[in-house]
């Protein structure tokens, strides 16, 4: 991405897209018994209540009504069925870590099996999209928290932190290749949930080699363990790595939310908020539910200058419905540079023209 004079006024920027995260799957419901919905109705009318705030994407996981995070693709399918017909513009955006809540105490945090995470292509009422992990990577979302983050919480306990320390991501070669080829035939949009520069270039060569004809609409998550950590070296060194094609939003955790998602909409770039990322306060003397937050984002990027994209525009922006034919078309609209034409020898210089031999 480029910042060239003027880059940060907001009239060169982007509309502002918030992404909410508001049913947290690593916490209990009495963890924050005031903001985790439980039953149906309460999760569909949080993401109505999260729309209404300011939000056009949501990342949605499902529970049972014991409180745990649920397993069965027809609970998604209602939930989705259900945010569909109350806030029928609003980005659906599924989590494809389904489901990561550990079974009972002392249980480690896992992901379902490959075959099960491809049936989310097959969803019905469709998503506009389903979020992807490029290759298996350490996720312990614990490992940059500190004692006051989980303090009084599920995650405070010994076994809490046992289970989320030791969760993996399992996201091979092979399963990536295919989910991305299952979801982009059943009209599902690919967001790519990226760790580090390196998921990146993995995620390039695939575009490359014609393994992954998709606009790059992804998510910086910097939230230690096995991830990069939310610092200003590394957001600095992952967005001069994106294309300029690239829609980026930002992710992090617990009290590094609120500044990381400041500077992404100083510079252009969209947010993300919500319980799965923080429960709390910049003082820690209360949580802080999810509406709250976008709230909070809303009137920020008010004193920026910087407006909120309604649902319509934050579909252009995430260029929803678009899927590209070949690896030539993938790389231009995505603004890489071109592959390389056989007999051309040096740097390729400008992304979408073709190297003369």
């Amino acid at each position: 991405m480029n910042f060239m004079d003027g880059s940060l006024f907001p009239e060169n920027q982007q509309k502002l897209v918030i992404t909410c995260a508001p049913y947290g799957p690593e916490w209990e419901p009495s963890d924050f018994p005031e903001d985790i919905p439980v039953t149906m109705e309460d999760q569909i009318q949080k993401a109505v209540d999260c729309y209404n705030a300011g939000a056009t994407v949501i990342h949605i996981h499902v529970r049972e009504l014991d409180g745990k995070g649920s397993k069965r693709l027809s609970k998604f399918n209602e939930l989705i069925a259900g945010i569909r017909a109350r806030v029928p513009d609003m980005i659906l955006q599924v989590g494809g870590s389904i489901s990561f809540a550990p079974e009972a105490d002392g249980d480690v945090a896992k992901w379902l099996s490959d075959d099960t995470r491809h049936m989310l292509a097959e969803l019905t009422p469709k998503p506009d999209q389903v979020t992807i992990a490029i290759n298996s990577n350490q996720m312990n979302v614990v490992e940059q928290m500190c004692a006051a983050d989980v303090a009084g919480t599920s995650l405070g306990t010994a076994a809490g932190m046992a289970a989320y320390s030791e969760m993996t991501i399992p996201a091979g070669p092979a399963w990536v290749e295919e989910h991305i080829k299952r979801l982009s035939a059943n009209g599902i949009q690919t967001h790519f949930q990226l760790a580090n520069i390196t998921q990146m270039e993995t995620v390039e060569r695939n575009m490359r080699r014609g393994a992954c004809n998709v606009p790059l609409i992804l998510t910086w998550v910097a939230i230690g363990g096995g991830f990069d950590a939310p610092n200003i070296y590394n957001l600095a060194n992952f967005v001069r790595a994106c294309p300029d094609g690239a829609v980026l939003t930002l992710e992090t955790s617990m009290l590094n939310v609120l500044p990381i998602n400041m500077m992404a909409i100083a510079m252009g770039l969209h947010v993300r908020c919500g319980i799965e990322d923080n429960i709390w306060t910049q003082d820690r003397s209360r949580k802080m539910g999810t509406v709250e937050q976008i709230e909070q984002l809303v009137r920020i990027a008010k004193e920026c200058g910087r407006p909120v994209a309604n649902a319509k525009e934050a579909r252009e922006i995430y260029k929803i419905g678009t899927f590209y034919k070949n690896a030539d078309e993938t790389l231009a609209a995505n603004g890489f540079a071109p592959n390389r034409k056989p007999g051309h020898k040096g740097a390729t210089q400008h992304a979408g023209h073709a190297i003369a031999a």
